[in-house]
């Protein structure tokens, strides 16, 4: 991917994870240090082929972070633990919790932790400043969209990232998104405006689903699931419904 980010993919392709979990290999030029993102699910030997990953470069893992918790990206971390014998960070983890704006300093590489709630409630993002580049978990995805993962993730505070993140990426901060799933995003900028537009867009119609009867019927849920993403595979309809319900619960908040 060039820089200080390299990805190994994890063998979990589907139609939530794309081409399956990205995990992240950063390292510091000439730097023996790596630190790992989202080791992935148990997969032995997608851990196999990380720790491989790191010792071609001659590097052994000093620190492991977690963008989130889902499975797709933390199920593997206490085994990586057990195979690297380096701590993990994540919010939330205990005394090693991260925190928005906190630095982590691993061998010479520098990530700025940046708060971004609302995919989940711990739904953190990593900048590396050196490679104006910022890594994103889910909150922003290589291509599509993705979920607000109600009852835990809340659409509003997504919102609230999402403009944290068209500040970062308008003023030049950060100009390449290293995203959890799908490829390397080059124009950090566009992806994140197209992001926003979606979730305006998404609220519209949901806000006409409503008007259109999906409001008096016994479950609005699936009343807006039918008007609003019919055409989408049914296959995601499960994520659908969470952000359903991460919208009406934003929008009943509102008067709307």
């Amino acid at each position: 991917m060039g820089g200080r980010a390299h990805c190994v993919l994890a063998p979990n392709p589907g139609p939530m994870t794309l081409d399956g979990t990205n995990t992240w290999v950063l390292l510091e030029p000439g730097s023996t240090e790596a630190v790992v993102i989202d080791p992935g699910p148990l997969d032995e030997q997608h851990l196999a082929a990380v720790l491989d990953h790191v010792a071609t470069r001659g590097a052994r893992v000093a620190l492991t972070v977690l963008t989130h918790g889902h499975h797709d990206h933390a199920e593997s971390a206490p085994r990586f633990a057990e195979l690297t014998g380096a701590p993990t960070r994540a919010v939330g983890s205990g005394h090693d919790d991260l925190r928005d704006g906190d630095v982590v300093t691993t061998g010479g590489l520098e990530l700025r932790v940046v708060a971004t709630p609302g995919h989940t409630s711990d739904s953190i993002s990593f900048a590396v400043p050196a490679d104006h580049a910022l890594l994103t978990g889910d909150t922003v995805l290589g291509r599509g969209t993705t979920v607000v993962a109600h009852p835990d993730g809340e659409l509003d505070a997504y919102l609230a990232s999402l403009e944290r993140l068209a500040a970062l990426t308008g003023d030049g901060a950060v100009t390449r998104i290293l995203p959890g799933h799908g490829p390397l995003v080059p124009d950090a900028a566009a992806m994140v405006a197209f992001y926003r537009t979606h979730r305006a867009e998404r609220l519209d119609q949901v806000r006409q689903a409503l008007a259109d009867g999906a409001a008096a019927e016994a479950d609005p849920v699936e009343g807006v699931l039918q008007r609003v993403y019919a055409e989408v595979s049914q296959e995601v309809w499960p994520a659908a419904r969470m952000s359903i319900r991460a919208q009406l619960d934003y929008l009943s908040g509102r008067g709307a």
